[in-house]
């Protein structure tokens, strides 16, 4: 059984910290690539950052240089910094094998304070 189990979510002010994890198990195929989404209220689920097997990454212009992406094994993180009020969103870790399936996490909230 596969199963995504996020983690670091919270409540913070403006300028704060958090780290999001990501747990993976159960994939029995290679991960292509681990990514991190978000979904605002009222808003379509975007995408935030990603981390392939070859370890390069992405980020959305709206994080870039304050969050950072990374993986050790079977784990994904995101470490964000200098939050904002506009970074309040469901936090979801998806998940890429080799095969083309992807996998989601069940969401953990980030709420930024001003």
């Amino acid at each position: 059984q596969v199963q995504l189990v996020e983690s670091g979510g919270g409540l913070v002010q403006a300028g704060g910290s958090l780290r999001l994890s990501c747990a993976t198990s159960g994939i029995i195929f290679s991960i292509d690539r681990m990514a991190w989404y978000r979904q605002a209220p009222g808003k379509q689920r975007e995408s935030v950052a990603s981390i392939a097997s070859t370890g390069s990454t992405n980020y959305a212009d709206s994080v870039k240089g304050r969050f950072t992406i990374s993986r050790d094994r079977n784990t994904v993180y995101l470490q964000m910094k200098t939050l904002k009020p506009e970074d309040t969103a469901v936090y979801y870790c998806n998940v890429r094998h080799t095969l083309g399936g992807t996998y989601w996490g069940q969401g953990t909230q980030v709420t930024v304070s001003s």
